[in-house]
Parts: C-alpha cells; structure tokens; sequence
C-alpha cells in the first residue's frame, strides 16, 4: 500500500515544511528559513537592557532597597549602598527618568525660554544658565518664542510637567502676566520683565543707566545732533534704553528733532536700512546711539558704503558689548551687559525660590552695566581708570532703577552685585 501523499504544513514563521520531515528542507542543512526569526543574526546580536530586578538580584537585596540608593530617597547603609552602584555600574543600569520623576516628584530639568536662541547675547545667557545648573546637577529643557505671543504661549504649555522651575525672557509688555498664568505654580524667574510680577522672581539689565550713560558720554565728547536707533516697539530693553537716552539729552538742554528717532528691530540688517535714513535727515547727526550691538554693526556697514568715515563723520555707539564689537573697524564704543551673569544669577535666583517658595517672590535684582569707550566714537584716549568710574557710576545707577522699578508694585528691589568681569 502506497504512503499516503503527505500535505504540506503551514509554519508560524511563513515558510511551508513537509508533515513528517524530521531531517530534510532547510532545517536539515543548517541554514535559516526565510523569515525565521528565532534564527536571525540580527535578533541575537541585540544587548539586553537590564532592569531594576537584575540590579537587585546583583546585589543580593530587594528592589525597593535599588530604588532608595539610586533615588536617594532613604539612607541606607554604607555598604548597602556601595554594593547597589557596584552591581548597576557594572550592569550599565541607568534609571528611567519618567519613573524616577513619578516617585521623586522632580524631573530634574530647568525651562528655559527666551525671545531667540541666535547671537551672541543669547548664547551666553544660556551659558550662564547652562554651567551653573550642571553644578547642580540638573539639565536644561531651552525653546524660544520669537517674540511672538502664542508662540510664548504655546512653548509654556509644552513644558507643562516636564520642569522643575522656569527661566523666561519675555520682552513684550504683556508677557510677564502671560507667564504667570501659563506656569502652574513652578518656580519662575523673569529676565528683564521691565516690572515686578507677583509670585516670580526677577532679574534685569540697567537698560536706563546704560543709555543715559552713553548718550551723556556721547554728549561730553561736543556732539548736539544726536540721533538713536531703537528695538522693536512695545519691547521692554527698548523702551528703557530709549528712556535713557532721552534722559541724557533732557538732562544737557537738548532734545531730539523730528526723524532722529529710528525704529530697528535688535537685527543687523534693519541696522544697515536705518543708516540710509540717518544720512537723509536734516540736519545730519555728528554721533547716532543703537540700541543694540548687532544694529550697530549694521549700521556700520551701511555707513561705510556710503562713503562716510567713522567717527570722522559721524561717531557710533552701541549697546551689549558683544564679542564682535571690539574687531569690527573702528571697534565699537558700546555698554557691556555681562549676559553669562545674568544667566547665572537667574538660575541662583530660582534654587533660592525652589528651596524656599518665599524667598524670590516678587524680588527684583538689576545688575549693572559699564560703559565700554573704544574708536567708534572717537575718544580713542580714555583709560581703564576712566571705564571703572563709569562702572561706579552705574552701579549706583542700577539701585535706583530696581527702586524705580519697585514703585510701580510697591515691592521692594534688590541691587545685583558688581560684577568680577565679563565671563567670555
């Protein structure tokens, strides 16, 4: 009697065995069936990720004992503790940051949101931030809102459960209350908010001191056609800058003429559009204030090829002291904002508020600025002796404006420190 014809049987892995085989097709020689995956390489080379379970095991205690070490939740015994680091060490265990933030109630992560993350100011207050919080051991979630409102918004709502605390710069009026309603009870610290917002911590730049301070140097120097290129309007350090410049030129008797007051938006090239408008007025200004270093290099620029030699025909000043101001040509008269400070002292300001809900609440610290006299304005002569005079001269300053600032809230304000030098 003939064998039966035997079917052939459909496997798991998709590929088709004869019924009764023990020792022929694919299996017998050795060589992977086609979709197999029980026998790809690929699948065997793969690490296994050890787990808290594997670390206890390890170490020959309970995993609760893990979690307390590695949390740092409960003390533990020396050398309980030194066999638990051994055993992940070696395992290469890390914790998973989402679990360890539902038992410690803390992710270990710092918001940082500011207008724009491009340029040389922003960099170095994101420094500032950055190296005071490794110390800490903590790391850094950074967004910008591009100066736009809903963007700001939208970029708050986003940090929502994944911070500890908060570091905003918002420039726009209405942003400081935003702010507050969109951070949910985080320790919140504002830079440069332009007032005192109940419920946050604040710190700013001496945005009037620092203008006045130029606009009088600029003054003392023989110039009476002054002329000033601004920020954005409704922006804070604008507004406050115009102010002093202003205040500088109240204060000796003069006033700005129609058309001297140029509007720029804090970016080279509308720096380099506002120099055009300077060279139509009537009569021409002998000196022009920019609100901002990365304006007045454009500025610069714009004059240059407009055939005009600085400060032969007109002197040049600016604002930040950024990095590029003193190898532009001529090297750029300008006020030095130390931005890694302001970073820093932020983040000082919010482990003050963290630790103690109390302790920033509706503080204001201004630190101050320096008035920093190179080629552009030409008083190439002035000595390091005459720049500490203005420092000094502006520290006082900085006390007055957080003053100025406080009545508005009626909370008291805090003067920053001097600073020990530009960190660069």
């Amino acid at each position: 009697m003939k064998n039966p014809t035997r079917r052939p049987v459909r496997s798991a892995a998709g590929g088709s065995v004869a019924g009764g085989s023990r020792g022929g097709g694919a299996e017998a020689t050795g060589r992977p069936r086609q979709g197999s995956r029980a026998s790809s390489p690929m699948r065997s080379a793969v690490p296994s990720v050890a787990t808290i379970r594997d670390v206890a095991r390890a170490a020959g205690v309970s995993v609760a004992t893990v979690s307390r070490v590695l949390n740092g939740s409960a003390p533990v015994r020396e050398d309980t503790d030194r066999q638990v680091r051994t055993a992940a060490q070696r395992l290469n265990y890390f914790p998973n940051g989402a679990a360890r933030s539902l038992i410690t109630n803390r992710t270990h992560t710092i918001g940082v949101l500011l207008p724009d993350l491009h340029g040389e100011f922003f960099s170095e207050v994101i420094r500032g931030i950055d190296l005071a919080s490794r110390l800490s051991g903590l790391h850094l979630l950074v967004s910008s809102s591009h100066a736009a409102t809903d963007e700001l918004v939208a970029a708050l709502r986003s940090m929502r459960g994944r911070i500890d605390g908060l570091i905003v710069m918002a420039p726009e009026a209405a942003a400081p209350r935003l702010v507050r309603e969109c951070a949910l009870g985080a320790p919140t610290v504002l830079l440069n908010p332009g007032r005192v917002v109940r419920g946050c911590g604040a710190i700013s730049i001496a945005n009037y001191d620092g203008a006045f301070a130029v606009t009088r140097h600029l003054i003392d120097l023989g110039h009476r056609h002054i002329a000033v290129v601004t920020g954005p309007e409704g922006n804070t350090d604008a507004g406050q800058r115009l102010d002093g410049f202003r205040g500088a030129l109240r204060e000796a008797g003069l006033s700005a003429p129609d058309g001297y007051e140029v509007v720029g938006d804090f970016r080279e090239p509308s720096g380099y559009e506002a120099a055009s408008r300077l060279l139509q007025l009537k009569p021409r200004p002998t000196a022009v204030f920019v609100s901002n270093d990365r304006m007045a290099v454009g500025v610069l620029g714009g004059l240059s090829d407009a055939g005009l030699s600085i400060p032969a025909d007109m002197a040049l000043a600016g604002f930040d002291d950024i990095e590029v101001a003193q190898y532009v040509n001529p090297s750029l008269t300008t006020v030095h904002v130390d931005a890694y400070r302001l970073g820093e002292r932020a983040f000082e300001q919010l482990m003050q508020q963290r630790d103690d809900p109390e302790a920033g609440n509706g503080v204001h610290e201004v630190l101050p600025t320096t008035l920093v006299v190179r080629a552009s304005c030409g008083a190439r002569g002035e000595t390091d002796a005459n720049a500490r005079v203005h420092r000094s001269e502006l520290t006082n300053g900085a006390v007055r404006t957080a003053n100025r600032a406080s009545e508005l809230s009626g909370t008291p304000a805090a003067a920053g420190k001097p600073q020990k030098g530009a960190r660069r």
